[in-house]
Order: C-alpha cells, then structure tokens, then sequence
C-alpha cells in the first residue's frame, strides 16, 4: 500500500461501527512498528454445539486428521488465547454465522448464535446469503435487538427482550430502495494513540448472486451490486479516514486441493477468483467463505501485483484464522502479514458418554465457562422439542450427498412432501438437494426425532403445489443442467423419473422424463410440489416461479413428521429415479 494521508475534510460517516482503544505511548518510546491480530471466522451456522460426529481436517499432501470439533465454548476459548499474542485484536467474520442451523439455535431464530458471538467478542460481521433466509427485516433485528416478529416462529422466548448484537453486521454492496446500504459499508478499529496509533479499515459484503439463493421475499426490495467494483470504490474512502490497513470481509470463496495452512494456493478455483482479479493492490487480507472450506492463499504467487492473504476457516467454528498485520508506523503500510487456521479441538464424547481421546496432532481447548453457561440454557430450552420421537426410517442414517446428486434422503423428502399434498391435487414433488443440510441420524432402532428432522431441513419452508404444463415442467428440468450457475439435481418423488446427458449442448440435456412410465406430454397438466424457498425461484430454478392454480400446503418439517407417523417403519427409498447417460 501506498502512504495513508488522513484528510480532515472527510465526513465523520458511519462512525458507530468504528472502535479506538487507548494505549498511550510517549514519543521517546513510539515504536517504530505495530501488529495487529486479526481472528477471521465464516460460515459458523448457528454451531453452539461440538459437531456430533468426528470430523476430517486436510492437513497436507492429501493427507487428513480426524478429531472432534466446534462448539461456541470452545471456540471462545481459541479466539481468547490467540488474542493473548498481541494487544491490538479484532475479530472478523466473513457472513453465514446464522441461518441453516442446528435446532438449538435455529428453533429460537438464531437469537444464541448473536448471543453467543457478542460473548466471544465479534467486532464485524459481513452478511452472507442465509443471514438472509428470514428476510432483511429480520436481519435487522438481529443487528438492533427486540421482539418485534417478522416469521412464524415466536421470538424473545428466552431473553425478553433480545438485546441484538454487540458487533456490527457490514453491507457494502447491498443497496436499500432509498439508495443506503442496508447495514454500514465499513467499519473502522482504532487502536493506541497519537503517533502510535493503528487504523484497521474492515470492507464487509456478500455475494452478489444472494438472491438467486434465498427465498426471493427475503430480500424483495435490495439490490446487490458487483463485488469488486464496491470494494475498490471504498479504499480510496479508508485511506481518506487514516485507514493503515484495509481488510476485506466476503461472503463469497474458493475450493482448494491442498491442507489447511498450505499456503501455496494449489488447485484453487472458485467464483472468488474472478474478484480477487480485480481487486485494488491496496488491501492487505481477504477473509471470505461460502464454500466451507479453509485455505491460507498468498494471493500474490497467483498475481505478484496482488500481495494479499485470502483465507477461509471453514465451517461451524471448527477453525479460525490467526492473521498478524505488522504496521510501519512511519509510513502508515502493512509491511508484513502472515496467517494460519487453527483447528479448534472440543472435547467430544461417545454414545455411552465416555470422553473421546483427543487428536495429539491438534490443541485442545477448554470451554469457556461463561459461554458454555449461556449455550447450555439454549441446549436446555431446545431439548424437549429436539428430542420428541417422530417416527421410525429402516436405517441408522441417510447421507445428504451432494447438491448435484439424486439421494435417499432427498427422495424420502419428496415422498413426504408428495404424501402431505395429495389433497391438492399433486403428482409429482422435487426437492433441492442444496435445501438437505445434514445426515438424518436414526438411533440404533430406527428412532427419528424432532430434532434430527429439524436439522435435515432447518429452514422452516412451506409446501406449495402449482399447475404447469408439461413443457413448462421439461423447460424447469431442463434448468438443472444448463451452464446458468452449478449443475443440482432434483430428489423426486416416487413415480418420476428422468434421465440426462451432460454431453449434450446445454437446453438439451434432458433426455427422457417420465410419469408412472409414461413420458412428460409438453400438452398435459401436471400438479408439482415444492418447498417455498424453490416456489420462488430459488437456487435460479426461474420456471418453479410459473405456475397456475397455487395452493399453501403444510411446513416442510410437518409434512416429514406426519409421513414417518403413517407407518411403524418407514423405508428409506432407493436411488435411481435419477439416470445419467454414459
């Protein structure tokens, strides 16, 4: 970067997210240069808990670790310790720290996870696409605190009133029908004083494809502009206001074919790529997420005029990253900037509740106490609806998969949302596989309760069912195999199947579809389910917004509670609804 001048003719804007902490240093003894430690985090989803199952850390030369992870105690406690190693601290978070949560949370409208994160000591937070999931009014409550209720689910049902956040939600690239951000573009940390002062200038945004992946009702009225193009109109702004170092919080990242702290940026790829491009050689590190995973790229062995660290810590809380800017004080420039994730180990426990061994290779924390206190009153409050049986599945669990693969599980979720509207007339149900979020996990003899359905699918959609034609319903299959955005295909109901061709030009990839064995009639009607977020238009499938003849059925979670009670064993179905052509 190039020498900060601080003008005094800026005006003072968006002064409430900006922080100073005093450190008085008199002139004989300024130092020559500071460092600030920067904690990024992404992706946390509401993870109060450790996660239930061992997870796999990459950790190098294709290699992996297996431990226990996450859980908001013990990432308070990682984030407290790597706080220790300088003075000047800040923690940042790249967007998704809400929605698509665990029950614990998700069921009290994420109101823990703001909690939570206000005890762990968040400064900002850039919004990503599911802090939109319950819509921008919502969003703001969480930001400003209150009980006003704006879903279906009731909020303040534990803390009366919800007090909102401590730290600031960042919007720089989502634009209000009046023309102001939705939440301030950028913050400003403030650290010592005098000559000795350090000034961290934080961008924060999200993607600009967010409505194309929330329920378009969640964000009717925003815009969402380029990410690049608002980020590099805001540097010459944090310079102007003495900003030493910038610091860009994104939603939106990379994939990686390397460990976690390999920071050779082998085999990155991803749409993060097309921005980092264009971005202006002034900013010193950007955080982002989205993809869950975690990388430390030294952008500049990509592009030498681009001397940043692009990091992510995957997802949950199940890493941070440990970033250090050192600070010419002299010249008001980053000079040095290095970074590593950092795994956070919990202590997990097995079935019978006998402590697990814990991974040499990786620290384990100790739950800060006051935020496991605060946790476990949610845990509590959550139990008795988490733990409520809802039926019986003929296996122990059904793996989600990917988004771009028929699975077990998508389809017991089409056949119960088909089961749930047959009333309306419905033949055939679609579910997003991008909509399943975790295994269901059935107790050894099949049990399924609330709270395993409730994290399968914990967006709280409706069920609607509309009339197409049958070529509208050829075009809408048609769409999940065109170049428009990533290749994701439907779970279907039992009946249905297809078949496609990725080998063929896009627009005629669907080879065959067909109902109870006989194929789509482009001049028939047919009654389709689907949940409101894809009723919409979700996830770009456009066509699911026509229809005719629209009927509000039941919530998702309603509908699979009510199929797995019709019977005493309910069996997961078997793939292959689903064909591609080799």
């Amino acid at each position: 970067m190039t020498m900060r001048f601080i003008l005094s003719s800026v005006a003072a804007l968006f002064l409430s997210a900006c922080a100073t902490i005093p450190a008085p240093v008199s002139p004989a003894q300024t130092p020559q240069t500071a460092t600030v430690r920067i904690i990024g985090l992404n992706d946390f989803h509401g993870n109060l808990e450790p996660f239930p199952r061992l997870s796999q850390v990459p950790v190098a030369d294709g290699k992996s670790e297996q431990a226990q992870l996450a859980g908001a105690a013990y990432l308070a406690s990682a984030v407290a310790e790597a706080r220790t190693q300088n003075a000047y601290n800040m923690v940042i978070a790249a967007g998704d720290l809400i929605g698509a949560s665990p029950l614990a949370s998700s069921i009290f409208l994420d109101e823990p996870t703001i909690g939570a994160m206000n005890r762990i000591g968040l400064d900002f937070n850039a919004v990503g696409n599911h802090e939109f999931d319950r819509g921008w009014q919502e969003l703001q409550r969480m930001q400003n605190g209150g009980c006003t209720q704006y879903t279906l689910r009731q909020p303040c049902q534990v803390e009366q009133p919800f007090p909102g956040a401590k730290f600031r939600f960042l919007a720089a690239n989502v634009i209000m029908p009046g023309g102001e951000t939705l939440f301030a573009p950028y913050g400003i940390k403030r650290f010592g004083t005098g000559a000795a002062q350090v000034s961290v200038g934080v961008i924060g945004l999200t993607l600009k494809d967010t409505p194309s992946l929330v329920t378009p009702s969640g964000v009717d009225g925003l815009t969402f502009l380029d990410e690049a193009d608002t980020i590099n109109a805001l540097v010459p702004r944090l310079e102007a206001e003495g900003a030493d170092a910038i610091v860009v919080s994104i939603h939106q990242g990379l994939s990686t074919e390397v460990g976690v702290n390999d920071k050779s940026c082998g085999g990155v790829s991803g749409a993060l790529l097309d921005i980092l491009a264009r971005l202006d050689p002034r900013v010193d590190v950007v955080i982002s997420g989205h993809t869950h995973r975690a990388y430390v790229c030294d952008y500049s062995a990509i592009d030498p005029s681009r001397k940043f660290l692009v990091t992510s810590a995957g997802y949950g809380g199940s890493l941070l990253t440990d970033i250090a800017l050192t600070v010419d004080l002299a010249r008001n420039d980053v000079i040095a900037a290095s970074a590593d994730n950092v795994v956070v180990q919990s202590q997990g426990r097995d079935a019978a509740g006998a402590p697990v061994p814990a991974n040499p290779a990786f620290r384990q924390y100790a739950p800060d106490p006051q935020v496991a206190e605060y946790v476990s009153t949610y845990v509590a409050a959550s139990r008795e609806a988490a733990q409520r049986p809802v039926g019986k599945v003929s296996g122990s669990a059904a793996d989600p998969g990917p988004a771009t693969e028929e699975t077990q599980l998508g389809n017991l979720i089409a056949d119960a949302q088909l089961f749930a509207t047959r009333a309306q007339g419905a033949q055939i149900a679609f579910m997003n596989n991008s909509g399943v979020r975790t295994p269901m996990n059935a107790a050894a003899d099949g049990t399924v309760t609330y709270g395993d359905i409730y994290s399968v699918q914990p967006f709280g959609n409706t069920l609607i069912t509309k009339s197409f034609t049958g070529a509208q319903l050829l075009a809408l299959l048609e769409q999940q195999f065109d170049d428009d955005g990533f290749a994701q295909t439907f779970s279907p109901s039992e009946g249905f199947a297809m078949r496609y061709d990725m080998r063929r030009p896009s627009g005629s990839r669907l080879v065959a579809a067909s109902l109870d064995g006989k194929p789509i009639n482009p001049a028939a009607t047919y009654r389709v389910t689907m949940n409101s977020f894809l009723a919409a238009g979700g996830d770009g499938f456009t066509v699911f917004a026509d229809g005719t003849n629209v009927v509000t059925g039941p919530v998702d979670l309603d509908a699979m509670e009510a199929y797995l009670r019709a019977v005493p064993l309910r069996q997961l179905p078997e793939t292959g609804r689903v064909t591609e052509a080799k």
